[in-house]
Parts: C-alpha cells; sequence; structure tokens
C-alpha cells in the first residue's frame, strides 16, 4: 500500500557543544546525511553544518546540524530561522556548561520546543541524570550516538509531541 507524504515537512536544528557529538547524531538517524567538515587538531569538525533527513509519521524530518564552536554563531543563527524545533546535544560525561543552558533558556523563552539529548550514556562517567538535574524543566533523553541507544525512539518521542493528535499515526 503507498501512503503519501504529508504536505508539511519538520526542520529541526541540532545545537551542541563542539565534541557532544550532534554530527555522529544525524549520522545515526541518517547514514547518507551531508556533513561540512574540516581538520581541527586530526580530527573532523564541523564548520557549517550537518544536513540529514529521515521520515517520521508520514513527515520528512529535515536535521541541521550547527558546528559547536563559539566563532560559528552567525551559522547557527541562519540555520535556526523557521525552526520547528530543536534538539540540544549535551555530552553527558562533561554536563552542561553556560552557553548551552542559555541555549536552553532562550529555545523555552522564545517558545521553540525543544528537546536534550544526554549524549555518550555508554561511557565511563556518563551522568544523564545530573544533566536533566542541570536543566531543570527541560526532556532529557539518555542515548548514544555511536552505537544507536535510543536514538530514533528519542527522536520519535519529540516529533510525535510536535504533531497534531490525527498526524501521529506511525
Amino acid at each position: 500500500m503507498y501512503v503519501q507524504m504529508e504536505d508539511r515537512r519538520l526542520k529541526i536544528v541540532v545545537f551542541g557543544t563542539h565534541g557532544a557529538g550532534k554530527s555522529t547524531f544525524i549520522r545515526c538517524l541518517d547514514p547518507q546525511s551531508r556533513h561540512i567538515e574540516a581538520l581541527e587538531d586530526d580530527s573532523p569538525t564541523t564548520i557549517s553544518m550537518d544536513f540529514g533527513r529521515v521520515v517520521l509519521f508520514r513527515r520528512v524530518i529535515y536535521l541541521f546540524g550547527t558546528p559547536g564552536q563559539e566563532r560559528f554563531e552567525f551559522v547557527r543563527t541562519i540555520l535556526s530561522r523557521g525552526m520547528d524545533g530543536a534538539i540540544v546535544v549535551v555530552d553527558s560525561t562533561a554536563g552542561v556548561d553556560e552557553n548551552t543552558y542559555n541555549l536552553c533558556v532562550w529555545l523555552k523563552g522564545q517558545g521553540i520546543p525543544y528537546t536534550v539529548m544526554a549524549n555518550k550514556c555508554d561511557c565511563e562517567g556518563a551522568d544523564p541524570q545530573g544533566v536533566a538535574a542541570e536543566l531543570d524543566g527541560a526532556t532529557v533523553h539518555p542515548v548514544s550516538a555511536r552505537d544507536g541507544t535510543n536514538v530514533l525512539p528519542a527522536l520519535e518521542t519529540f516529533v510525535r509531541g510536535l504533531l497534531p493528535a490525527e498526524a501521529r499515526i506511525p
């Protein structure tokens, strides 16, 4: 049976600090995703954006990953325009830094739906409960983008909350 896609697409912007796992998160959801990277200290780092797409609930979900370094604030501003929701990826072994905290406060103040992915939960020292405590009131999902643990279910939960009830059919 052919299922026609809904006309409406969703734009979700993925934020987080340098090294939090944004690119890996997007690549986990869409192995064909695109990344604009450069080598920095012998490891790839996003310098413009990541782009991936998935289909959930008969909707195309576009994922735009932002660079984590402060010098790329202008890129985050551009990619944020017209977003339907935001995902904040936090390295759960490092906790919440001031910029991530301020981003969550800003998203909430703007009325932009967002969720937090406490990444690297498969690593020693991971503390997703600590992330949740630092971001009081935010929905926090423990995930591992590296091995895929809970990544798709967490995204499905977030997207389901963005859609009207009649559109939540899988």
